[in-house]
């Protein structure tokens, strides 16, 4: 029994280790306003974003217009996130859209798109 008990003692200390040492160091939330009309625009803002080396999760809020990114900031900044949305068709923060990108959107998503 006392064998058990040290075992899983050892067992609890590692598991706490390995889960203190996997923590969020490094990994940075932002949220970036954006001119976002509507629900192929958040599937298309997500679909970007969360595949895309260094973000962990991405999420539009329609309403708001704003996008929650959470990412690894030692592989990819925050200005490259801003820049990956514009290249989408959408403006980020100050980053404008690129023009090309944003009239290749359907109409819903244009700005304005959905009045």
């Amino acid at each position: 029994m006392k064998n058990i008990m040290s075992l899983m003692m050892m067992v609890l200390v590692l598991v706490s280790c390995a889960v203190s040492e996997g923590g969020s160091e490094g990994k940075v939330t932002a949220k970036i306003m954006t001119n976002a009309e509507c629900g192929m625009c958040k599937e298309k803002i997500e679909g970007g974003l969360n595949f895309e080396k260094g973000i962990v999760f991405a999420e539009l809020d329609v309403p708001s217009k704003v996008v929650t990114v959470k990412f690894k900031n030692d592989v990819i900044t925050l200005d490259k996130i801003r820049v990956i949305i514009s290249e989408l068709g959408y403006d980020a923060d100050e980053v404008k859209a690129n023009t090309t990108a944003q009239s290749n959107l359907p109409a819903c998503c244009k700005p304005g798109g959905m009045k």
